[in-house]
């Protein structure tokens, strides 16, 4: 059963430079969309399992992160390939919008 990994500063940069697709949630504790996204992620975490890798970054714990790529509103999602963004959702969407981002990512 796949897991939500929690990101942080320091592993930030080893998680996203996964040879598989990455999908990193940026949120906080106080953000009421977050809240809903969240569940979401969760999903996710299980339907890619071994596909992709689900992760999350609490963005009052690791402003430096957060600072390096520019988020200001949450949640925001980024998709990860190779270290590098190749897709990005501001917002909470239903679960086939993200579901979506990452299979165009999947090989």
């Amino acid at each position: 059963m796949g897991k939500t990994l929690v990101l942080n500063d320091a592993n930030f940069d080893a998680t996203i430079n996964s040879d598989k697709p990455v999908l990193v949630d940026f949120w906080a504790e106080w953000c009421g969309p977050c809240k809903m996204i969240g569940p979401v992620v969760e999903e996710l975490a299980n339907d890619y399992d071994g596909k992709a890798v689900i992760a999350k970054l609490n963005v009052d714990e690791n402003p430096n992160v957060t600072a390096r790529f520019g988020i200001r509103s949450i949640p925001t999602l980024l998709v990860f390939k190779g270290g590098q963004i190749v897709d990005k959702q501001v917002g909470a969407v239903p679960k086939s919008v993200l579901a979506q981002k990452l299979e165009a990512q999947v090989v």
